[in-house]
């Protein structure tokens, strides 16, 4: 327990404590030196203020503290090993310090170590709405930097006017100029944000490289004269000093990893699919614009400025979650939109919390080798199912925790539980609050976001625990004791819900699928969900979530649903992958829809029309080409290829490409001649291997529909119309097939 005096130094290191208003951006130097944009919410101005602090690093060993002048000690109280709180103004001892064993040291960046000593965090009581928020996105003849140009650049200004910035001639030297008037406008605006879809991936590289090859300074910051850079998960990350560079794949990819209801993660898929494209809204395929910009230029300007709308959609439906955990977590606006839950998240909350209490810190540690049990998982059907219901458990182990009281050993001022405590508190004040604001609201919205930012940190809690060497505070024992006391009540969950008569399909952490009798209505649904949830243990909520007419249970936690309303959600790698090829996932979208309102006269049409499409070359090369990611550089796979040769780099080898680095994606397809082919954009040579990619829509892509049907039936379905002999079911008499697996039915 936490002892009373010491639970309001704690709650300040929680939460902050300085509350300073307005923040949009902070920039600090290794010696110091800290510059803060304040933006004024009444009169919107912006104050530029400089500020200093006292850098600091935390260490384990005492013989590690430098002997130097002005360099300053503290010895930090409690268990942890990170104890020692070396302070200095010369950003030497901090180069020094970091080739330290990382394991016996922690150094955070110079902003964020000057937002946990300041107790300060970004926005305060700025809204969303209140930001000044830019969007620009890049027209380029190519993909490649070194070889291909910009030559159109849309921008979005903050009060929402759109503008096309365009070449005046085909140069370098127009070139060279467009991207100046670039970094004019973003002087001339001012804002706070930029934002684009695939900023960090494409426009910000591309931008960065041709500004390079051109001797063109890149000044997007509000300081210094070019972008910087810092290494982020999987990619180099880019900086503009003064502004927050947000990048709205970010955004979709958390907001989907929790849904998991988009049907791609571009910009334009997601446009649609949240209601935010425009009905006479320009589509090119991007191998085309820079030919349709010679042919219609107006087209293109139309194209290029529905796309930096759309980003402001994007952002402004995704992204307050982001934009919530910034007012509260001791970092960068821009590292916490794209920052992972329990590291990037939990932990600078942790680590402010117990050095505001003077406390020491425990290193990472890999634990003493007992194994973690993993979440609980169970399939009771496989097959097609109809009259679904679905039954939430909102934020399962999490609320374990906090019934039990479950936290990590090495936690001793029970840091993390309070955090969950009040984090879940905060989640349904404003769930409350946004419940009681007028719909469509900016109020209403920025409750809704912040409920959000409080759910996606309580449920990584348990992701903390379980991390392993990951995080500082993990604990294998606890976790997995939330875990058996997660399947104790998964199982009593579903023990109870198979006694009141439902079919269990499937259920996990998230929740339980069940099929219900015919007879039922929605209020016998809801009724026999609330008893159940009136058996669980306190704080563990259970709660009826929604109803589908139908669903094909493929594997755990691959699946597809209808809803009443007649829109197909499919879940898992099973049916969604970045690397599948789209004809592939275009026959399964199409012949699942079929399949699930019982139109088997139709899954086999949809087989048929796809093989013949193949078997004519009628489907473009991108739609047989898988996206793939290059684990490897080219000289990394030079070195391995000695003993074993990979299809992949073979292909980019044979494309003409000696160079390539680990992280860049492209297209693949498998040639006529049998050997793999790069596709490279602008070109569609349609000379794919028919015989390969037939079989692989049979047994990839038709097998994931195997359980739906009884092996004679599946057969039939999927022969080549040729194929089929005297003794196979005739396809009007086919039905699908529910099979129960051994369990609680």
């Amino acid at each position: 327990m936490i002892a009373a005096a010491a639970t309001d130094a704690l709650e300040q290191g929680l939460w902050g404590w300085d509350p300073l208003a307005g923040i949009v951006s902070v920039w600090a130097e290794a010696d110091g030196r800290a510059l803060v944009w304040r933006r004024i919410p009444a009169s919107d101005e912006l104050l530029r203020e400089e500020d200093h602090f006292r850098p600091w690093a935390l260490l384990a060993r005492p013989q590690d503290i430098p002997r130097a002048p002005g360099v300053t000690c503290r010895e930090l109280t409690g268990p942890g090993e990170l104890r020692y709180l070396v302070s200095s103004a010369d950003p030497q001892i901090f180069r020094s310090l970091r080739q330290l064993d990382r394991q016996q040291t922690l150094i955070l960046t110079p902003e964020e170590q000057y937002l946990v000593s300041s107790g300060r965090t970004y926005f305060g009581d700025l809204g969303f709405h209140q930001l000044r928020r830019m969007q620009f996105d890049l027209e380029t003849t190519g993909l490649s930097p070194e070889s291909n140009r910009v030559f159109m650049i849309a921008l979005r200004d903050p009060a929402g006017q759109c503008e096309v910035l365009e070449t005046r001639d085909s140069t370098e030297a127009g070139e060279a100029d467009l991207i100046r008037r670039l970094v004019d406008r973003v002087r001339e605006l001012d804002p706070d944000v930029i934002e684009n879809h695939n900023l960090q991936g494409f426009d910000l590289p591309f931008l960065h490289r041709r500004a390079q090859l051109l001797g063109v300074g890149l000044a997007l910051g509000r300081v210094g004269s070019g972008l910087r850079q810092r290494a982020g998960r999987k990619r180099i990350r880019y900086i503009a000093p003064g502004r927050e560079l947000i990048d709205t794949l970010d955004a979709v990819l958390r907001y989907d990893f929790a849904t998991r209801e988009l049907p791609d993660h571009g910009l334009k898929a997601v446009a649609r699919k949240l209601g935010l494209a425009a009905p006479d809204r320009e589509y090119i395929p991007g191998d085309r614009i820079y030919a349709e910009y010679q042919r219609d230029p107006a087209r293109v300007r139309r194209y290029a400025t529905a796309d930096v709308e759309e980003v402001s959609g994007v952002a402004r439906l995704l992204g307050g979650a982001a934009f919530a955990l910034a007012r509260i977590i001791p970092r960068r606006y821009e590292r916490l939109s794209d920052a992972g839950a329990a590291t990037g998240v939990i932990d600078p909350l942790l680590v402010r919390a117990y050095l505001r209490a003077g406390a020491a810190l425990p290193i990472n540690s890999g634990g003493d080798g007992t194994p973690h049990t993993g979440a609980a998982l169970h399939l009771f059907a496989s097959g097609v199912a109809s009259r679904v219901v679905k039954a939430d458990v909102a934020s399962l182990y999490p609320s374990l925790m906090r019934a039990f009281r479950i936290g990590p050993a090495r936690d001793h001022l029970g840091a993390m539980l309070l955090l969950v405590d009040r984090l879940v508190e905060r989640r349904l004040a404003a769930k409350a609050a946004a419940r009681l604001a007028p719909e469509g609201s900016e109020e209403r919205h920025t409750h809704e976001a912040l409920s959000a930012a409080m759910k996606l940190v309580v449920n990584s809690a348990y992701g903390y625990l379980a991390a392993g060497r990951l995080t500082r505070f993990a604990d294998v024992h606890a976790a997995n004791e939330v875990t058996r006391r997660g399947r104790e009540t998964l199982q009593l969950m579903c023990r109870e819900l198979a006694d009141r008569g439902v079919t269990l399909l499937e259920a996990d952490t998230d929740g339980v699928y069940f099929a219900v009798p015919q007879h039922w209505c929605e209020a016998d649904e809801r009724r026999v969900v609330a008893e159940v949830a009136a058996l669980l243990p306190p704080l563990v909520n259970l709660e009826f979530e929604g109803r589908y007419a139908a669903m094909l249970s493929h594997e755990p936690k691959n699946y597809a649903l209808l809803t009443n309303s007649g829109e197909l959600l499919l879940r898992g790698v099973a049916f969604r992958s970045s690397r599948a090829e789209p004809f592939g996932e275009n026959f399964l979208r199409r012949s699942i829809a079929r399949l699930l309102v019982g139109d088997i006269a139709g899954v086999r049409e949809t087989y048929l029309e796809t093989l013949a499409a193949l078997r004519a070359r009628q489907l473009p090369t991108y739609d047989v080409s898988s996206k793939v990611r290059l684990s490897r550089s080219a000289a990394e796979y030079a070195e391995s290829s000695i003993n074993r040769r990979e299809f992949v780099y073979e292909a980019m080898l044979s494309a003409g490409r000696t160079a390539w680095t680990a992280g860049e994606r492209v297209r693949i397809y498998h040639s006529r001649a049998g050997s793999g082919r790069v596709l490279v954009e602008n070109e569609d040579p349609r000379d794919y291997n028919i015989d390969y990619y037939t079989r692989l829509l049979q047994t990839t892509y038709a097998a994931r529909l195997a359980r739906a049907f009884d092996p004679s039936a599946w057969a039939t379905l999927f022969a080549d119309a040729d194929q089929l002999s005297l003794f196979t079911d005739p396809i009007p008499e086919i039905r699908p097939l529910l099979t129960l697996q051994t369990g609680l039915n």
